[in-house]
């Protein structure tokens, strides 16, 4: 892209003839210039939008089509268009060949185009508001306007004073809008219904969800937000629009390997995974959330909608703490603090919950709710129970610390883990404290001796459930036996 060097001047731009209606199909000899001001071209528009910055727009617009071999224009197609996912479809009609015009009208472009053309400069005395003009060659725009007048060769510069650049007409494959032509060939000519259908980036939606825990009573509510976001280029205008929650496959985007050693799935706060069905339309495996009324979703747009409200849910706050490996914390660590609450019909949110971001309030001393802290969700499916870490915890501390480590045979060792727990809140806690990186031993880790009884939470970590008093410490120790 050219560097607008002269992006401070004042570009006026004279069109040599007026705009033809965009819809009417036209032959090569005759396209119609767009009007840049003009209503928007697009007909009866359906927008179904996946989380995955891809949307698929269905637009179908009535033409007057002529027999035989024409050109149809579609203005107000989006700027990221995939030309390859194009399908077109009128009565009695058959495409032969498509265009796609993303070269878009701007001061630099016009300048781009108009090299080896001739422009007028027009200069204005600031002092007596004289005006000046003279014919000019524009022969470079290479980081900025290098133009012949007369004799002379003369770079257009921001001096500060008033200059205008008038052009008498727009280049013939430079665009208004975003446009879209088919060349196609017709049994009959007349008025019909043609559609429009393609794939596009630049639009696509998550779900944010506002939670209001109050920890005493044991409970949340929630409200989830649609946020749906448009960098498309174009605005589509009163659309049916469809939401649709999962993860599609996309040819173009990197092969995701669950296994750590590739490329890790971002947590997604499932602790189990549930199996409950909710009442919403489902389209293979995959939910959709449709937006009640038809609704214009502006370029550069971002819109919320509200699909969820669930009022005095079950939840509690819990404190949770990863050792990665067998090893020492040289100091005390912090736990994170953790909300935990279900998706299910009967004591949680009652719902599934499409990926997104979910962010906590709590209430403080006055009754006004401060924010605590946010974290990311994944696909949920209902009847799951989640456990959001929101951030760490002030006053709960953990350090663990390798008391002994014997070599017993040639491929064997044994560690012998303590890990102490102090709590400076005034009330008594209940913590998780979890034992990870045995999965790195082989996968045969035995634990050998604990102080406190604790349960397998899969191959590579153990979890124990701590009660530490109030204003008081607690320690865990633990015996394990591994290869290498």
């Amino acid at each position: 892209m050219i560097a607008p060097k002269y992006a401070a001047f004042t570009l006026a731009l004279l069109l040599a003839s007026a705009s033809a209606a965009p819809l009417i199909a036209q032959d090569d000899n005759g396209a119609a210039a767009q009007n840049p001001t003009g209503p928007s071209a697009q007909g009866d528009m359906s927008v179904t939008i996946y989380n995955d910055n891809l949307a698929l727009v269905q637009d179908v617009r009535q033409l007057n089509i002529g027999s035989g071999t024409s050109r149809i224009e579609f203005p107000d197609v989006s700027a990221q268009i995939r030309p390859e996912t194009l399908s077109f479809a009128a009565a009695g009609t058959s495409i032969i060949e498509q265009n796609f015009d993303f070269d878009l009208l701007s001061p630099d472009k016009l300048m781009e185009k108009a090299v080896g053309q001739t422009v007028t400069i027009v200069r204005t005395n600031p002092g007596t508001g004289a005006e000046t003009r003279e014919q000019a060659k524009v022969l470079a725009v290479n980081g900025g306007v290098v133009l012949q007048i007369g004799n002379r060769i003369e770079v257009l510069r921001d001096d500060g004073l008033p200059v205008r650049v008038i052009f008498d007409k727009v280049p013939p494959n430079l665009r208004a809008r975003p446009t879209l032509s088919v060349r196609v060939n017709s049994d009959r000519a007349g008025t019909r219904p043609a559609s429009l259908r393609y794939l596009t980036p630049g639009l696509g939606w998550s779900a944010d969800y506002v939670a209001l825990f109050d920890a005493k009573a044991g409970r949340i509510d929630v409200q989830g937000w649609v946020t749906l976001t448009n960098n498309s280029g174009t605005t589509y205008n009163n659309a049916n629009t469809l939401l649709v929650a999962g993860s599609v496959n996309q040819q173009d985007r990197p092969q995701v390997y669950n296994r750590s050693i590739y490329r890790p799935q971002p947590p997604s706060g499932i602790r189990t995974a549930g199996t409950e069905t909710p009442g919403r339309e489902r389209l293979g495996d995959f939910y959709l959330y449709p937006i009640g009324a038809r609704t214009t979703i502006a370029n550069a747009q971002t819109k919320q909608v509200s699909f969820l409200d669930v009022q005095g849910v079950p939840a509690k706050a819990t404190w949770e703490y990863t050792n990665p490996w067998l090893g020492t914390q040289s100091e005390p660590v912090s736990f994170n603090s953790t909300v935990k609450f279900s998706t299910s019909a009967k004591g949680g949110l009652g719902d599934a919950l499409p990926a997104g971001t979910v962010r906590f309030y709590m209430k403080d001393a006055a009754g006004a709710p401060q924010f605590i802290g946010e974290n990311g969700i994944g696909h949920t499916p209902m009847g799951s129970e989640l456990a959001l870490v929101t951030g760490q915890a002030f006053d709960v501390k953990v350090q663990p610390v390798v008391e002994t480590r014997t070599r017993i045979t040639d491929t064997k060792w044994r560690t012998t883990m303590r890990y102490d727990i102090t709590n400076a809140k005034p009330d008594a806690i209940s913590v998780d404290l979890v034992q990870a990186g045995l999965d790195f031993y082989w996968a045969d880790t035995r634990v050998l001796s604990e102080s406190t009884p604790s349960k397998r939470r899969n191959a590579d970590s153990v979890v124990w459930t701590v009660a530490v008093p109030a204003n008081g410490k607690t320690s865990v120790t633990a015996t394990f036996e591994t290869r290498y």
